[in-house]
């Protein structure tokens, strides 16, 4: 049996009530973890806490908005006092803020900034609290950030959203290196299309099916695909790295004849 190091460990994930996050939180305490889950939404995160503790592990719910100034440093205060410490964070806050997909001329300061904000400025707002916590520790630690795989390529109608995945990942990069001398590494994971409710609904069946046929693996993605990746990463496994952007897409990146949806025509 391979020991992944991460039993005892704590760790604290954002945007955990449902999809990715809640898979994440479910997988990290699977491997050992005491799990802090935060989100905006309390009564799908009090069903995401249950699973942590299925797994035999503590489970702490946190209703926060994160969006909020100071509301990143009262949750990762929040989860030393009540778990006893802080080693594991991961940021998957992110998504378009309830906006919809449109052209970037059609995408105005008020649609970027809430974009912007709701994706990098947040993701930033975390790790530097996460980052306090952990180099003040001194025990080093792990910081994943969700990005996407339109951060590596043009995003039709995701301009700003795009944009601002791609600065997380400069964040990371230059976080790795500040940060890797008190022992934290710091790293970026991006899962490929997922079909959570929200993205299943905004998706022609016809679309589906283009999308899949352009993925070398030929499917889509399940939450647990990234989940499994932040586990591996975070663990003794992936002790060797920091500072990555790593997909777990299915080969999605990699796909030349992906299929272009347009984004909401101009008015």
């Amino acid at each position: 049996m391979i020991d992944l190091g991460l039993t005892g460990r704590v760790a604290l994930v954002t945007g955990a009530a449902v999809g990715i996050g809640r898979s994440v939180g479910c997988w990290l305490a699977r491997a050992g973890c005491d799990v802090a889950l935060v989100d905006r939404d309390a009564d799908p995160l009090g069903d995401a806490v249950e699973e942590v503790r299925a797994e035999g592990r503590r489970g702490l719910a946190r209703v926060a908005d994160l969006r909020e100034d100071g509301a990143a440093s009262v949750v990762v205060d929040d989860t030393i006092a009540s778990l006893g410490g802080l080693d594991i964070a991961v940021n998957n806050v992110g998504s378009l803020a309830g906006l919809a997909p449109a052209s970037f001329l059609d995408q105005d300061e008020g649609y970027v900034h809430e974009v912007v904000s709701q994706n990098l400025l947040l993701t930033a707002a975390c790790c530097r609290a996460e980052g306090r916590a952990l180099t003040a520790a001194g025990h080093g630690g792990v910081i994943v950030n969700v990005s996407s795989g339109e951060s590596t390529r043009p995003a039709l109608g995701l301009a700003a959203y795009g944009a601002a995945k791609a600065a997380i990942n400069q964040l990371t990069q230059t976080l790795a290196v500040e940060l890797g001398p008190a022992g934290v590494r710091v790293l970026a994971v991006a899962p490929g299309t997922t079909l959570t409710p929200t993205v299943r609904a905004a998706l022609s069946d016809d679309y589906v099916r283009a999308l899949v046929g352009s993925i070398p693996l030929g499917r889509m993605n399940e939450p647990d695909d990234l989940a499994k990746l932040v586990v591996a990463l975070a663990s003794d496994l992936g002790g060797g790295v920091t500072g990555q952007l790593v997909l777990a897409d299915n080969g999605a990146h990699l796909a030349r004849n992906r299929p272009r949806r347009s984004p909401t025509p101009r008015r």
